[in-house]
């Protein structure tokens, strides 16, 4: 049982439709994974990560009900798993398949939870999942901005989106568990803070401090606030939808994975609109909310920074986001792991993917030609430096992690069963059920 933190990259697999569902943005593409994945995963190890956030494209991989193409998930998880390294499988990142629609598809939950046990069938190695990423993000840009895939703009859309999204998820929890007792879920979920400008911005910036944090509330079977409350059942979501998430607690085996950028804060003017503030409280102060509320294991799951004119800006946030998890920690709350997102640059996220100019971001630990960018060394002597001290260090969780090539050891395999049977056991469930909630 492997007992380190997780330091961990990521291959960014967006694919969300835009231009009215016209064009897919498939940032696999575009940041020429498909054509160099084996030279990917050799600068994984390169960097010495040993967990990676990864997932198979879904559009060309989910091909109808019960319908799949594993061609390029079988080549690379095969691929992971000779190289022993650990994949958090990223399942649904922006984008469904065309035949599905969109977010707007009551359709949507339960299909997807098919989708996710059968992946789970197909690779039961497989430990370590985020069934859908960026929940809240991804029902925002979608419903509420009109951004992506569905492109609407109205409360009404983005509660539908976020309940069959969030529905979604928790059924795929649910169905992956059928096939892999001792899962792990870690969802990575955008942490965000609003600011109010002045004083008759205060409510504004109230509702919208509330509404950060429904996507994971409705996840893990926490009572929302009463505001909203009303605001999901006064946009669709009805009493029985709602008590669907009560039923559903399933934060036991869930890790909160948050997600914090530069943009995460903003400002709010008194009329309720918001511009970007930047960094002012910064990830140490966010997290201590969400953990607050959560009362769960965290890991930093998504940060970067443009390397700038002078070379040097992504290594210095990178300092400051490190930094930021020590203090976290050292504060008390248990942080298992750290991921700077993505491993190459990407593209076109200085327009959120919305038009498709072909721009390069040099937010990446190495650029699209795969040369290392100033921030891959310093994370790979992060990763050197840090290594044995944490775990050492670590004050009473251990998560139980099977690497991919212990999965067939007798140890591994008594811990799925043990998990197993505790999943059946009535007193067990009771319990979970009964998990009090921090307020």
């Amino acid at each position: 049982m492997d007992a380190q933190f997780l330091f961990a990259t990521g291959i960014e697999n967006s694919n969300p439709t835009i231009q009215n569902g016209r064009l897919r943005v498939d940032e696999m593409e575009k940041c020429k994974h498909y054509q160099f994945w084996q030279k990917d995963f050799d600068l994984v190890q390169e960097l010495g990560i040993r967990f990676l956030r990864y997932g198979p494209p879904i559009h060309t991989t989910w091909l109808g009900v019960g319908k799949y193409d594993w061609s390029f998930a079988d080549a690379t998880f095969q691929d992971l798993k000779r190289r022993n390294i650990m994949p958090i499988v990223d399942l649904c990142h922006f984008g469904v398949p065309d035949w599905l629609g969109n977010f707007q598809n009551l359709d949507f939950a339960k299909l997807f939870g098919d989708y996710c046990h059968d992946f789970a069938a197909r690779y039961p190695w497989v430990q370590l999942y985020t069934p859908v990423n960026e929940m809240y993000i991804c029902a925002e840009f979608s419903a509420l901005y009109g951004w992506w895939n569905e492109q609407l703009a109205d409360d009404r859309s983005f509660v539908t989106a976020l309940k069959n999204i969030v529905k979604g998820n928790v059924l795929a929890m649910q169905r992956i568990l059928e096939v892999r007792a001792d899962a792990l879920f870690i969802q990575s979920e955008s942490s965000e803070y609003f600011h109010a400008e002045n004083p008759a911005a205060i409510k504004p910036a109230e509702l919208m401090n509330s509404k950060r944090f429904l996507s994971l509330d409705l996840n893990y079977g926490r009572r929302v606030d009463s505001e909203m409350y009303e605001y999901l059942l006064d946009n669709g979501m009805t009493r029985d939808e709602y008590h669907f998430f009560l039923g559903n607690n399933l934060k036991h085996q869930c890790i909160m994975g948050n997600d914090y950028y530069r943009t995460n804060e903003h400002r709010v003017g008194a009329d309720g609109s918001t511009t970007a503030s930047g960094e002012v409280f910064g990830y140490h102060v966010i997290t201590t909310q969400y953990h607050d509320r959560y009362q769960l294991p965290v890991m930093h799951t998504e940060t970067n920074l443009w390397q700038g004119p002078k070379g040097d800006e992504a290594v210095n946030w990178l300092w400051k986001e490190w930094a930021n998890v020590l203090r976290v920690r050292n504060d008390g709350v248990p942080i298992v792991g750290f991921t700077w997102y993505s491993l190459t640059d990407q593209v076109d996220w200085d327009t959120a993917l919305r038009e498709n100019h072909g721009t390069v971001n040099p937010l990446g630990l190495y650029d699209l030609d795969r040369n290392v960018r100033p921030v891959g060394t310093a994370y790979k002597q992060l990763i050197e430096d840090w290594r044995q001290v944490l775990p050492a260090q670590s004050a009473c969780l251990q998560i139980p992690l099977v690497m991919p090539h212990e999965a067939d050891e007798p140890w591994a395999l008594q811990q799925r069963e043990r998990a197993r049977r505790t999943r059946r056991d009535p007193d067990t469930k009771a319990m979970n059920a009964a998990q009090p909630e921090i307020h």
